[in-house]
């Protein structure tokens, strides 16, 4: 039954994948960019791996892993703020990224000393 899953799962994946290289939507990108296609793809996997991120935070088996994903979520929201970055020419979203970075990694340093039963001021 696990097999099967695991199986269905990378199905699924492959099957998004492809669609994502295929033949993505560029909605938020000016249309004069020599680079429009590849943005675009990058966008999309972002987004893609950030869902299954938040699908690893909801279902994830313990604590840590569950903290883990936390953080590979604030990583993602920072790729995902540069890319905005290049594609709409607003430097805004770099400050969004920067502050976003700052406080995923309180967040992790925070739950990690509660999983690990200290206080938080040693």
């Amino acid at each position: 039954m696990k097999t099967l899953k695991w199986l269905i799962g990378a199905v699924i994946l492959t099957t998004l994948f492809s669609i994502i290289i295929i033949k993505p939507i560029p909605f938020l990108f000016y249309q004069d960019l020599p680079y429009l296609g590849f943005l675009g793809r990058v966008l999309y996997i972002i987004i893609l791996a950030c869902f299954l991120v938040i699908y690893r935070i909801w279902r994830g088996p313990t604590g840590a892993d569950r903290i883990v994903a936390v953080d590979i979520l604030g990583i993602m929201i920072v790729g995902l703020c540069a890319v905005l970055t290049i594609s709409t020419h607003r430097s805004w979203y770099i400050d969004i990224g920067i502050a976003w970075a700052l406080q995923s990694f309180i967040s992790t340093l925070a739950l990690s000393k509660y999983l690990e039963g200290r206080d938080f001021d040693e």
